[in-house]
């Protein structure tokens, strides 16, 4: 059985072992289901500002995640990451990223352009292996290669049809391949980085929410009881995916969670078309193909590579 052990601050990563393990699996495909159905849940909410939601998606994540670290005993790690001035600079760095990715997320949802939303998470891993290749001196496959040149063909076909850059989904893939690339570097283990990067977003997000109350435009002051429910459930919804992801990690190899981490826009995509009614039309019945194909492409080279 394989295990990735958590990072101390200052320490460099330790080796991750082969093999996958059923703990590993069950923890990675819950946080990949629980990010499919998210549409769903924030849909529910579209009547809310985007700024709103993700102020309550921090501040509510606060007490969930140090919940879970006091649950694993790992608060001295996150005493220890605030006062490093290296730790506390880089996760200022991430929690920035996330923010944006966060906000792109959610106004793609609201604003009926989920179908956009999941051609960003399809196209992430793709730009994380070129921002491996670029930043990290990685080799890439002619396999690999091939994958990246048909998600760019794809993106300019929907850009010549559209007559603009599919922003949706190219903020998503640059804000969160980022996020993942930096993330690697982050010297603290990653339940405690989620910690980390919340408290750091904390005093913007009850900014954000004081500066709202002034203009009488906080929802949360004049929420039914679902609106309440929904907004006080946005840290349960941002924290336990996150910490699934991370636990799940642990017990699986990069191959497997590079694989199934197509759950989650296939999710999204399907809900897009068939429960919200996004038409599917045009530049999109090509590029998808293309986009799909390029991730078959992407799947069967880390295969062979793990063979």
């Amino acid at each position: 059985m394989s295990a990735r052990r958590e990072r101390a601050p200052g320490s460099a990563l330790s080796p991750v072992s082969e093999g996958d393990t059923r703990r590993g699996f069950a923890f990675a495909l819950a946080a990949y289901l629980l990010w499919g159905v998210l549409p769903l849940y924030l849909k529910a909410l579209e009547h809310v500002q985007v700024a709103e939601v993700l102020a309550h998606r921090v501040v509510w994540s606060v007490p969930v995640a140090l919940a879970v670290l006091v649950v694993l005993g790992r608060t001295a790690d996150l005493r220890a990451a605030m006062l490093a001035p290296r730790v506390l600079g880089m996760a200022m760095v991430t929690a920035a990223l996330v923010t944006v990715n966060w906000g792109f997320y959610f106004w793609a949802i609201q604003s009926g352009q989920a179908v956009e939303a999941a051609l960003g998470y399809y196209i992430n891993p793709l730009f994380s292996i070129l921002l491996g290749a670029i930043f990290l001196g990685e080799k890439l496959s002619a396999r690999q290669w091939a994958a990246v040149a048909l998600a760019a063909s794809a993106v300019a076909l929907l850009t010549i049809e559209a007559g603009r850059l599919p922003l949706v989904a190219l903020g998503l893939t640059v804000s969160w391949g980022f996020y993942a690339l930096l993330k690697r570097s982050l010297p603290v283990g990653p339940n405690q980085g989620f910690t980390l990067e919340v408290i750091i977003l904390t005093p913007f997000a009850l900014a954000g929410m004081l500066w709202l109350q002034g203009q009488g435009a906080l929802h949360l002051t004049q929420a039914g009881a679902l609106d309440l429910v929904l907004l006080l459930g946005c840290g349960v919804i941002t924290a336990v995916p996150l910490m699934c992801y991370a636990n799940g990690a642990k017990g699986l190899t990069l191959s497997t969670i590079a694989i199934m981490q197509y759950i989650t826009p296939s999710f999204i995509f399907l809900i897009a078309l068939f429960v919200f009614g996004e038409p599917f039309e045009g530049a999109r019945l090509v590029a998808f193909p293309m986009i799909w194909v390029a991730l078959v492409l992407y799947s069967t080279e880390i295969l062979r590579r793990r063979r």
